[in-house]
């Protein structure tokens, strides 16, 4: 693109532009039509200019100038109560829908890896032998899981366990700037830890204390952490396969919109943290800690299957910028 004709041939309507914006407040209906007209072409214009290699004074003079207009056409900023509304209605679902695949190729495979170390541990004594001794397993089986639980006070606890939770997913997230290169091992060192404890268990006949304990903090849990997994490795991905548009623009676009993920990840784990500290080591049947687990998690599943789906049918990618102003171009 030839910057010089480029710059020769719109300036006239940027600097029109300008004085449309300095006077806007005594505008006639003409003017006003013509103040969204033209803001509509610059912002063609910044999309132009970015697609290319125009000078950064350039485009940073184009994005100053189309966002100015955009506060002029579109009045007020939307009040911080609407935009909070909108990230729960539309940014964080959205982001999660549009991951599900990943999501859920994340989580069959987490499954799969636990069942089949925990059959594994549970059916071969020499196997437990390297885990720890016989008294050790038994200490464990039978005082240590279920102690866990409920050897802090409740407040305390679900404090500890929301932030680790929260630092975990965080870091599974951070882990996609390396391509998400680290994210299976991370996925693959749980899911040994998860299926060893539980073969520990099944072989000392204690399945049902087991799922009783995991299942009601563990479903919500683990989702989210599963979430964090499948859009950090998504993430990863978009650097290697960015498709048909510029790789760094659809960094750019992911990466806050798996911001989105990680700010609703925090409330996601505070839920799974108050259930984990208060519910499982309840005196409730184990029947009625389950339940309260599998609402939970059902909750959150329709939460994203309703608003997720909707918001992606409308366009929405959850981009938590949502910069209107890059406007389709060709070349």
């Amino acid at each position: 693109m030839d910057i010089d004709a480029f710059v020769t041939a719109h300036s006239p309507a940027w600097d029109r532009l300008e004085e449309l914006i300095k006077n806007r407040r005594s505008l006639d209906g003409a003017q006003v039509d013509e103040l969204v007209d033209l803001y509509q072409r610059v912002a063609t214009h910044l999309s132009i200019a970015r697609s290319g290699d125009a000078d950064p004074v350039l485009v940073g003079r184009l994005s100053a100038l189309v966002a100015r207009a955009r506060s002029a056409v579109t009045g007020a900023h939307t009040p911080a109560w609407r935009e909070f509304v909108r990230f729960f209605q539309v940014s964080l679902p959205v982001v999660v829908y549009r991951a599900r695949w990943w999501w859920l190729g994340t989580t069959a495979a987490f499954v799969v890896v636990s069942v089949i170390v925990g059959w594994w541990v549970a059916v071969n004594p020499e196997v437990q032998a390297t885990i720890a001794s016989p008294e050790e397993i038994k200490q464990m089986v039978e005082h240590d899981f279920a102690d866990y639980y409920s050897e802090n006070p409740a407040a305390s606890f679900a404090g500890q366990v929301w932030t680790n939770n929260a630092w975990i997913s965080l870091q599974v997230i951070a882990y996609s700037i390396l391509l998400g290169i680290p994210i299976p091992w991370v996925l693959w060192q749980n899911a040994l830890n998860v299926g060893a404890a539980g073969g520990l268990m099944g072989s000392r006949g204690k399945l049902d204390v087991f799922f009783g304990l995991i299942l009601p903090h563990g479903l919500l849990e683990l989702t989210a952490i599963f979430l964090a997994a499948a859009v950090g490795m998504r993430l990863g991905w978009t650097a290697i396969a960015p498709g048909a548009r510029r790789r760094g623009e659809v960094l750019a676009e992911q990466g806050r919109a798996v911001v989105s993920v990680a700010l609703g990840l925090v409330i996601v784990l505070f839920i799974s943290g108050l259930i984990e500290a208060l519910v499982t080591p309840s005196p409730l049947p184990t029947w009625a800690r389950i339940a309260i687990g599998v609402l939970a998690e059902a909750l959150f599943l329709a939460y994203v299957l309703v608003f997720g789906r909707r918001a992606a049918r409308a366009g929405e990618t959850g981009d938590i910028e949502r910069a209107p102003d890059l406007a389709p171009t060709t070349g």
